[in-house]
């Protein structure tokens, strides 16, 4: 059985963590911090943006301001060639 979120990481997807800054319309003068992390594709984020059209439709809180976060984790390696020889003694 295959991970879906490994699976996800083989066709581009990368980690993304949003902070989600809000206040309550009970106390508007108090903001409130939501950390949200899915697996998502930069730069257009279809999985984040979902789930913030989903908080203006159903949550009674008003979004302040959202702070993205992006990395891939699987990606090609990076490495460089070294000329030379480097005597330990």
């Amino acid at each position: 059985m295959s991970d879906r979120a490994f699976i996800a990481q083989l066709q581009g997807y990368g980690l993304t963590v949003a902070e989600v800054h809000y206040y309550r319309p009970d106390a508007p003068s108090l903001l409130q911090l939501f950390v949200w992390q899915e697996y998502d594709v930069a730069p257009e984020f279809p999985v984040l943006f979902d789930f913030l059209d989903h908080w203006r439709r159903e949550i009674e809180a008003g979004l302040h301001s959202v702070r993205i976060a992006h990395q891939q984790l699987i990606k090609p390696t990076e490495w460089r060639v070294v000329d030379g020889v480097i005597s330990i003694q």
